[in-house]
């Protein structure tokens, strides 16, 4: 398990672990937030593709998917 706090998230880089459609490097575009803005989802963007994912926050927590940086 991957230390990740939700407040240092904006504009972080991570690595997928095993990548899908060529996509292995990512960067944390924007961060979502509820009604007491408690962090509850990211969007990630693939450097490659430039597609962008939401995904909640805490999935960046597995080490067996997410790497803190690009590797």
């Amino acid at each position: 398990m991957t230390d990740v706090h939700p407040n240092k998230l904006q504009n972080s880089k991570w690595t997928a672990v095993k990548p899908t459609h060529r996509e292995r490097h990512f960067v944390v575009v924007d961060i979502v937030r509820d009604a007491r803005q408690r962090v509850i989802d990211v969007v990630l963007e693939a450097v490659l593709t430039r597609r962008r994912y939401t995904r909640p926050w805490q999935d960046l927590k597995d080490g067996d998917t997410w790497q803190p940086g690009w590797h």
